[in-house]
């Protein structure tokens, strides 16, 4: 298994909402061997709460059967930029103060996320990527690179994302940092700050990755029952399961904050305009069941975006069926690939 590198930029690292960081770090992995032409690699693109070991929580799309798998290809995934795994982030030491940034970190978008992939690709010294794949807020990151640099994927597989935040996504952040905000120790300069908004926050986003059926199935009780239900002590265990991960609380404000920057088509004349940049084959896979990226969403973009295959995966899980359906997925990016 391949350990956690990090590397390190001495210089300033400019953000799109202004202001910089004095210096960047991008906690990666890397899996396999990059062949002698460098075609053979595969950029990774993590979702908010995940980080770089990919192998670890995508298991099942990296077997040694897989389409893509570390006996092909060359796999890089990034902690992404303000996520507490390696990366910089408000729990990252200040270079200027010797402390934490906690709350002094700075706002950040999925664009600045993008620019630390690309310094850490130029490090690498990779020219190419011939896939890029990404799901949920892994697919907000592909969508913009590709956008970007027309040139740099031969391939994108996007699952369960879109290339604009949405009304609906937006309003469930806004409701999650409401529960962070009622925390009053948020703001604190500590490391366990905002606990208990970060709990409750968890268990509001559980709602939408999930859906009403899957929680019919799993967390059904006896029907005699008057209290301690299964679904009410499950989604009390997701919340503090993210606390016990070490996701303090301004560090998921501002992470949602960075997922509501998420378009684009901003500065590029709207989304239909933007993708006329796309270069890149394009495989949009949608989860029917899911509530966070509704497949009606889904199916409107498939008509935007040249040299695009969409399918659909069938799943109980909602949208978590992304990390889940890998045995579909895995037949449908083989085909597409191969």
């Amino acid at each position: 298994m391949s350990e956690k590198k990090i590397f390190k930029s001495q210089s300033p690292f400019a953000l799109e909402r202004g202001g910089e960081l004095a210096e960047l770090e991008v906690a990666y992995h890397t899996y396999g061997e990059l062949n002698s032409d460098k075609s053979n690699v595969v950029w990774v693109f993590h979702a908010l709460t995940a980080n770089s070991e990919c192998m670890d929580w995508w298991e099942g799309l990296f077997t040694s059967h897989s389409a893509i798998n570390p006996k092909k290809h060359f796999i890089v995934c990034a902690n992404i930029l303000g996520s507490p795994y390696g990366t910089s982030s408000p729990l990252t030491i200040n270079s200027t103060t010797g402390k934490p940034y906690f709350t002094d970190f700075p706002l950040i978008t999925i664009r600045d996320m993008v620019e630390a992939h690309k310094l850490l690709r130029d490090h690498l010294d990779i020219e190419r990527i011939a896939i890029g794949l990404g799901g949920s807020m892994g697919g907000f990151q592909t969508y913009e690179w590709a956008v970007q640099e027309p040139n740099t994927f031969e391939k994108i597989i996007l699952i369960g994302t879109a290339p604009k935040e949405s009304p609906w996504r937006i309003s469930i952040h806004a409701t999650q940092r409401l529960a962070i905000e009622a925390d009053p120790t948020w703001r604190d300069h500590k490391v366990d700050a905002g606990s208990a908004g970060v709990a409750t926050s968890r268990a509001i986003g559980m709602l939408s990755y999930r859906n009403h059926d899957i929680f019919g199935k799993t967390q059904s009780d006896d029907n005699e029952k008057l209290d301690d239900f299964n679904a009410d002590s499950y989604i009390r265990y997701q919340g503090q399961k993210l606390v016990k991960r070490n996701f303090q609380g301004y560090v998921l404000w501002n992470l949602t904050k960075a997922l509501d920057s998420h378009n684009v088509g901003r500065g590029r004349g709207g989304i239909e305009e933007a993708f006329k940049n796309l270069k890149s084959q394009v495989l949009q896979i949608a989860i029917t069941t899911d509530l966070l990226f509704p497949i009606e969403e889904q199916r409107t973009f498939k008509d935007w975006i040249p040299n695009m295959r969409y399918e659909e995966v069938d799943s109980f899980y909602g949208h978590d069926g992304f990390l889940t359906e890998t045995e579909k997925l895995n037949s449908i990016i083989e085909d597409f690939i191969s």
